[in-house]
Order: structure tokens, then C-alpha cells, then sequence
């Protein structure tokens, strides 16, 4: 099973999108294991949206899907109605 998955930085007002055969081991990663790479700099980050597939094809589709303008405007959207609701 692959999950896609949106995280959000509160602090910063950053997302990013990726996806794992691991979400708990991936998140983990980007809180406090990484040491350089893109989302060191935005922590702390809580996860804002996943879903699951089947393939690692199915689920790299999807990436590249949110990963749109389209698809970054869903996020966005979601992400805004979400976390403005519940003040994070």
C-alpha cells in the first residue's frame, strides 16, 4: 500500500506533497530525523491530507496530480477551510 500525502506547515503557510510505503517512518523523517532537503527548513509540519493506493504507479499519478496548479489549488482550498476552522 502507497500513500500520497499533503503536509502542512502552519508556521510558514507551506505545503508539500510526496508519497510512501511508510507515512508514519516519512513524517518522522521530515520532523526531526531529515538534516537537509527542502522541508528542514518549514518544520514543524502535521499532515494536512493522504490517500491510499494500491501501486506505487497508482500513487505516483496521484502525486503528479496534486502536484498541478489545479491540483495545488485543491490542496489550498482544503488546507484553508481545515486549518482556519480550527485556528492551527
Amino acid at each position: 500500500m502507497f500513500t500520497v500525502y499533503v503536509l502542512y506547515s502552519p508556521t510558514f503557510d507551506q505545503i508539500y506533497i510526496g508519497y510512501t510505503s511508510d507515512l508514519e517512518n516519512r513524517f518522522l523523517s521530515h520532523n526531526q530525523l531529515a538534516t537537509k532537503g527542502h522541508t528542514v527548513k518549514y518544520r514543524p509540519w502535521v499532515i494536512a491530507y493522504t490517500e491510499e493506493f494500491p501501486t506505487k504507479s497508482e500513487a505516483l499519478i496521484r502525486e503528479k496530480q496534486l502536484k498541478s496548479s489545479n491540483g495545488r489549488q485543491f490542496i489550498r482550498n482544503m488546507i484553508s477551510k481545515k486549518f482556519n476552522a480550527s485556528n492551527v
